[in-house]
């Protein structure tokens, strides 16, 4: 008898179970930064000395923006100089940060509406999700056309800052919609993808979670802002 056939199965069973484990630690960091950004924005939300401090004044709240953005890239340019404790601390901050700026959504959204948009957005998240993960079709080209999409949305959402269309607005919600839909698939794929099987429980594989976790999440909070734009029902 072949050693090979005992072997084999094992091994393949043993990256199954490495990688299952992998992704269930992805969601665990994507989910704990939601909560910490959904905590921190109902908590200022309802003491106006806070919301003057981080939404009332105009340049403090850009400034956190800017923060959060920075935050972004240091994490990615840096994270491999830096061990797994510290990208976990600078990804917490960051969820932190965004609760501050996130707060404006209870001063405008009535809080049973912000609750439906964000079941929608977690059904339509876990759909693009699962299909990312278990698809055999190579969704390149999809997640490439996606990010020039959003390159596109990012500049017609500046223009229209000036422009204060609110018909446009409403547009490039749903168009937001559809990329970030399309990219979920894709991240998830990709993160699959990239997870290196054998350094499980070492400090780089501990640090691809949270990477993977970091882009996730923000597929899942811009996808929520688009679905609440259109689906939202401000208060009165």
């Amino acid at each position: 008898m072949d050693p090979q056939q005992n072997i084999n199965p094992v091994t393949v069973e043993s990256a199954h179970t490495e990688q299952i484990d992998f992704i269930h630690r992805v969601f665990a960091w994507m989910c704990a930064g939601l909560v910490i950004t959904a905590v921190t924005a109902y908590f200022v939300s309802l003491n106006p000395s806070l919301v003057e401090i981080f939404v009332g004044q105009i340049y403090t709240f850009y400034a956190i923006l800017i923060i959060e953005v920075l935050a972004v890239v240091y994490l990615v340019k840096a994270i491999s100089k830096m061990s797994s404790t510290q990208a976990g601390v600078i990804f917490i901050l960051f969820s932190l940060f965004n609760g501050l700026t996130f707060s404006v959504i209870f001063l405008i959204y009535e809080i049973s509406s912000i609750g439906n948009v964000f079941i929608i957005t977690a059904g339509t998240f876990g759909l693009m999700a699962f299909y990312g993960y278990f698809t055999k079709r190579d969704l390149t080209t999809v997640g490439n056309i996606a990010l020039f999409g959003l390159m596109g949305l990012i500049l017609a959402s500046i223009v229209n800052i000036f422009a204060r269309s609110s018909q446009t607005d409403l547009i490039l919600a749903y168009v937001g919609v559809v990329i970030f839909v399309a990219l979920t698939a894709y991240d998830m794929q990709k993160i699959k993808s990239l997870n290196i099987i054998g350094d499980e429980g070492t400090d780089a594989d501990k640090k691809e979670a949270i990477m993977g976790a970091l882009t996730l999440y923000l597929d899942f909070i811009n996808l929520f802002l688009k679905l609440l734009r259109i689906l939202g029902k401000r208060r009165r």
